[in-house]
């Protein structure tokens, strides 16, 4: 078989890693892929917003299954394009996308269904936003609507705060006419969970949870970046909690898609928040996080292709998805800088015997040597048998991989470690 994974970051390394253990794929293409994945996969200069191009490419090679990862081109209709020629694809349509492209489609997807997510109110007219922000209650979130690469999403603390983001998102443009429209949201307290889950739009069935990092700094401080590292499973995500979010989230989400004609097929992402009032849907994305694919797939014990078929095809409920009772740590590896001004260019030394656990996100090859080319340069994961054994064996591969300039977390996994001592 000869397979096209769209995306170039961390997360497409994972899947394609992943994809390889079928012994009837043949060929890997990642378009536009990078430095790193280039060791497993034949890259090829084509952008992944780029459907023309995308497709073509598809015909021209002949490809049997395409897996478009990544949020934009999802958003913006590969998936109906590539089908259209006969390709066969994992992820959704566009009609269903929508579902992480507006964060107002999905609020009022959700206040329609009785989903259970935070109070919001949605603004158009910046001053009116100002003006609501005056009598809202302080911490309060500030959303854009369309997709930011997941930044888009500010938690004030202050009052002026709140009105800087607003100004930062509806007047500034920060994340573009992705701030044309902005959610002003209720500030939610309790443990964070990302629950990735394999659907063909009539069955649902979960990956194994995991705990993101998202903030730059130690001890969760600094800017929101897309995600320092993971830990799967989360310890806060207990069995009677998993089976309360198939109840009332995960299969409602599945159904109110189908009752809107946005059947959605691929994988959907469950960013939720245990509130002392059960869990609440925080944001939903139409694809594999990363870098939570980091820590989720590497646990999979069954063939990542046939289940990625199987929700193609609709043939979910008969499809086995395992996964092993292990623990996953990712650390990411970024250029001090990160999330806003970093430098570009140096040359990265991974040792080839722990290359198969390292996923690389930022890296281009340039005369015969890796050189980081991003914020967020790899992600070095290990599986054992407890998570301090994983946290123990991720920081041992951070430390035998070297570039200038490099930044990491110091702390990932800690705040799990402690959930489980509460």
């Amino acid at each position: 078989m000869k397979i096209m994974v769209v995306g170039g970051g961390g997360r497409e390394h994972a899947i394609i890693k992943k994809l390889k253990e079928n012994s009837a794929v043949e060929e890997i293409y990642a378009l536009p892929g990078n430095g790193g994945i280039a060791a497993d996969a034949t890259c090829v200069a084509i952008g992944a917003k780029d459907i023309e191009g995308i497709v073509a490419f598809a015909v021209e090679k002949g490809i049997d299954y395409a897996v478009v990862a990544p949020d934009d081109p999802l958003v913006l209709g590969a998936v109906d394009a590539l089908e259209e020629k006969g390709i066969p694809c994992f992820g959704p349509r566009a009609n269903a996308a929508i579902i992480e492209g507006s964060k107002v489609f999905s609020k009022n997807l959700m206040k329609k269904y009785n989903i259970p997510t935070a109070a919001y109110e949605v603004f158009e007219d910046m001053n009116a936003a100002l003006t609501y922000l005056e009598s809202a209650p302080i911490p309060t979130v500030i959303k854009a609507d369309g997709l930011a690469l997941g930044k888009g999403v500010i938690i004030a603390t202050t009052l002026d705060e709140a009105k800087d983001a607003v100004r930062s998102m509806m007047l500034d443009k920060a994340f573009g006419k992705s701030g044309d429209r902005v959610v002003i949201e209720e500030f939610l307290t309790g443990p964070e969970v990302s629950v990735l889950a394999f659907t063909d739009g009539k069955t649902v069935k979960p990956m194994v949870s995991s705990m993101d990092h998202k903030r730059a700094g130690d001890g969760d401080t600094g800017l929101n970046t897309g995600g320092m590292g993971t830990v799967a499973p989360n310890p806060y995500y207990t069995p009677e909690i998993a089976e309360e979010c198939m109840k009332t989230i995960f299969l409602p989400t599945i159904n109110a898609m189908n009752a809107e004609g946005r059947t959605f097929k691929g994988c959907l992402y469950f960013g939720l928040m245990l509130t002392p009032n059960g869990p609440k849907v925080i944001e939903y994305n139409c694809r594999f996080g990363d870098p939570e694919t980091q820590v989720v797939l590497p646990l999979l014990e069954s063939d990542l292709l046939t289940v990625m078929q199987a929700t193609t095809n609709g043939t979910l409920a008969e499809t086995e998805v395992k996964f092993g009772d292990g623990n996953a740590c990712c650390v990411i590896m970024a250029s001090r800088g990160y999330p806003t001004a970093y430098e570009k260019g140096f040359e990265m030394t991974i040792p080839e015997e722990i290359s198969s656990r390292v996923y690389v996100a930022g890296a281009e090859r340039k005369d015969g040597k890796l050189l980081t080319n991003g914020g967020r340069v790899l992600g070095a994961t290990a599986v054992a048998d407890t998570l301090e054994g994983a946290i123990r064996d991720a920081y041992a591969l951070v430390e035998q991989i070297h570039f200038d300039n490099a930044y990491y977390r110091r702390d990932i996994g800690a705040r799990a470690l402690l959930a489980r001592e509460d």
